[in-house]
């Protein structure tokens, strides 16, 4: 992998275009760059007053193995945020890892 960088798709579950939008997301961001799967966060976006059932979100092979965080700004920001944050530190972990190995392969 020669960059590092990561891809967020922010979708709503409770549309089924946006369902079928994110495989095409997925594909061009994703699969044709050739990025981890820890390079990839989807975000399940509620609307205020929607039914949030985080159980209900089913996706298809390969999007159902990357990681999804359900946000909804008046339920709970504070578990959305904390999990943005991880995944950002996960990016630049990589950012770093490869700068590291790009380094070393310009000493040997």
């Amino acid at each position: 992998m020669k960059d590092s960088h990561g891809v967020v798709i922010v979708f709503n579950q409770d549309s089924p275009t946006h369902l079928k939008e994110i495989e095409m997301w997925h594909s061009c961001f994703v699969q044709q760059q050739q990025l981890l799967e820890s390079q990839c966060l989807l975000i399940s976006h509620h609307k205020p007053g929607s039914a949030m059932d985080p159980e209900n979100l089913t996706l298809p092979p390969p999007l159902n193995r990357l990681q999804v965080v359900h946000s909804s700004l008046e339920e709970d920001p504070e578990d959305f945020r904390m999990e943005f944050v991880k995944y950002l530190k996960g990016i630049t972990k990589l950012v770093n890892e490869n700068r590291d190995r790009e380094e070393m392969l310009l000493i040997t």
